[in-house]
């Protein structure tokens, strides 16, 4: 069946993406091949491929499309990986990760978001993302060491229970800031010996980061 939004895909990713810098053609592919309009409210379908993130419901938000192929191309995927993110949403950045890598797996605190975004991956046929609900900020540590940590919340500091479930080597990519809506956008590398090189990437604002090892309600 043909996709009637697959000229705005493109054009999103042609306008917003790569013109802005981004050229790794796994996330360029990514980004043009999953149906955003598929990940946001119905009443909001008409504005799934502009310049902006939108509400998801529950004080949550589908992020800018530039920023979810920034943070994945931030992650330095090259296809074999497997992935933690933290803040599953509407399941679109999870997506996007699992066009690139193995396996992602993906945790949400809030219940609802979680089954919707579980119905929305099933429809679409991905067998290589698997939902959990619960406190991201704790990780989930029965599928450690991950490849890539992804967080799409900002927190006061990056947890060290993630960096626990980093793999030696492995990237993570997390908004850090002292106040609750803005923060830098912030990559951890995981040396040997657990040393830790971290990179402040840009500016960008995220709902917070909220958990055991984030903000509190």
């Amino acid at each position: 069946m043909k996709d009637p939004y697959m000229m705005q895909r493109i054009k999103m990713v042609e306008d917003q993406i790569i013109r802005r810098g981004i050229k790794n053609p796994l996330v360029i592919n990514a980004m043009k091949k999953v149906p955003r309009h598929m990940f946001v409210p119905e009443n909001m379908i008409h504005k799934a491929y502009d310049d902006s993130p939108l509400p998801i419901g529950h004080s949550q938000t589908i992020s800018q499309p530039y920023i979810v192929a920034y943070m994945t191309d931030a992650l330095q995927l090259t296809g074999d990986e497997k992935i933690l993110e933290i803040g599953t949403g509407s399941g679109y950045q999870a997506a996007i990760l699992a066009e690139i890598a193995r396996e992602v797996y993906t945790i949400e605190r809030i219940d609802a978001l979680a089954k919707q975004a579980e119905k929305t991956l099933n429809a679409l046929g991905y067998k290589n993302i698997h939902i959990h609900v619960g406190d991201g900020t704790l990780g989930l540590e029965e599928y450690a060491p991950y490849d890539a940590i992804i967080v799409t919340a900002g927190g006061p500091y990056v947890p060290e229970t993630l960096i626990d479930q980093l793999k030696v080597g492995g990237r993570l990519v997390m908004p850090v800031g002292e106040y609750k809506y803005g923060q830098d956008l912030v990559r951890i590398t995981k040396g040997i010996d657990n040393k830790i090189n971290k990179e402040t990437l840009t500016s960008v604002i995220f709902v917070p980061l909220i958990g055991e090892k984030g903000w509190s309600n």
